[in-house]
């Protein structure tokens, strides 16, 4: 399942960080790559320890946090804090899958990846190349969504960021651990918590079929979710 959550962020709040991540430290990106992504991986990063990082990254996740799409795609139980990376002068990043388990380098705290998250930084015609390319069973999705947008899609899916060959893409990157591991099981779920919401605009929220559904939902949940 590959979701788009539109406007996280404004375009004012999209200027304003984007002028903090523009000013800060920026590294090899090779620093959070695996053994195999580190051969194929050509871009920068800020590091994970840096304040701006830190800063912005608090921001995102609040934001995350009340956004009722993305909670019901991802039902999140523990996010990775997000990182920043930047695609310029013919920078990209071949082929790869994420790895299984993040660890954070301050924290300690392990994760499984589940599902991986970009969120754009960069509008698209201020670059040229820097799709976003994810396969699945039903082929290649190429991603390059507006500034202030967020992908969210599996971490088991070989992905890839093509060629950047005019101006930058910058965008944070992050993963989560969902309530859900199975990624079929958290599609059902939701499918049909957006069946709810738009029958509970249409019928109301005290209607009977709405009710029935809610409940089927709440006792997926209670069956499938992990803890």
């Amino acid at each position: 399942m590959l979701i788009r959550v539109p406007a996280v962020f404004t375009k004012e709040q999209v200027k304003q960080i984007r002028a903090g991540l523009d000013e800060a430290e920026w590294v090899d990106g090779k620093v959070t790559a695996g053994h195999q992504s580190a051969l194929t991986k050509r871009n920068s990063q800020i590091p994970e320890g840096n304040p701006v990082a830190q800063q912005v990254g608090d921001v995102i996740l609040k934001a995350l946090g009340v956004n009722p799409l993305f909670r019901s795609a991802a039902l999140p139980l523990k996010v990775f804090p997000p990182l920043f990376n930047r695609y310029a002068g013919g920078q990209n990043f071949g082929t790869h899958v994420d790895n299984s388990i993040r660890t954070h380098a301050a924290s300690g705290q392990r994760i499984r990846t589940d599902l991986s998250c970009t969120l754009f930084f960069s509008e698209p015609e201020e670059y040229d190349g820097g799709e976003l390319i994810v396969e699945d069973t039903y082929g290649e999705h190429s991603v390059k969504f507006a500034a202030g947008d967020l992908v969210l899609y599996p971490s088991t899916s070989l992905h890839r960021v093509t060629e950047v060959t005019r101006g930058e893409r910058v965008s944070s990157f992050f993963w989560l651990q969902s309530m859900i591991r199975q990624d079929a099981q958290r599609t059902l779920l939701f499918d049909l918590d957006q069946s709810i919401q738009s029958l509970a605009v249409s019928n109301g929220p005290a209607d009977a079929t709405v009710m029935k559904l809610t409940g089927i939902y709440h006792n997926l949940l209670r069956q499938w979710a992990e803890m």
